[in-house]
């Protein structure tokens, strides 16, 4: 893991500990690499809840609750898959936050629409009993598959602490 990646887990480690809140992770196009990331720190499992690899359509309907019909309309890679993806998270775990990535790391599989490289983000919060608090963000990444993945990572992570930084 980058060294980077490796501070951003530090922080939200520290900050997750003093909240005694929970992350789960929601992945397509990452493959549980953020998940890793996570559990490469040691004592994480005092805020680490759980990941999902929802690479298919169908995992993300059945394990994080993503209608179908979402997924159909928009894709899997976009907005609102991205914003369900996250709330199914925290739906469907323990945790108070959630990441959630969906993309096309490549080398195949984009359209003029959504090239190869085209990640969808999505962080969650659920600060109380009612709807969670869901941000989601686009980014077209360079590189090769493997770039794609790693950038998606760390930025998943830098947008983590992003949100909690604004929960504050």
């Amino acid at each position: 893991m980058p060294a980077s990646a490796f501070a951003f887990v530090q922080q939200i480690a520290a900050q997750l500990l003093t909240r005694g809140w929970m992350l789960a992770t929601a992945e397509s196009c990452t493959g549980g690499m953020v998940a890793a990331a996570c559990t490469d720190l040691a004592g994480s499992s005092a805020w680490f809840e759980r990941g999902f690899v929802t690479y298919s359509n169908a995992a993300k309907t059945e394990l994080l609750g993503v209608d179908a019909a979402l997924i159909e309309a928009h894709g899997a890679v976009s907005e609102p898959v991205a914003r369900a993806m996250a709330a199914g998270a925290i739906a469907r775990s323990a945790a108070q936050l959630s990441i959630a990535i969906t993309g096309i790391a490549g080398p195949t599989g984009g359209s003029a629409d959504k090239p190869v490289g085209t990640v969808w983000f999505g962080w969650g919060a659920q600060l109380g009993t009612g709807t969670p608090l869901l941000r989601a963000e686009r980014l077209q990444l360079p590189g090769d598959r493997a770039a794609v993945r790693a950038t998606a990572t760390e930025h998943a992570l830098r947008g983590l602490l992003a949100l909690l930084a604004t929960l504050d």
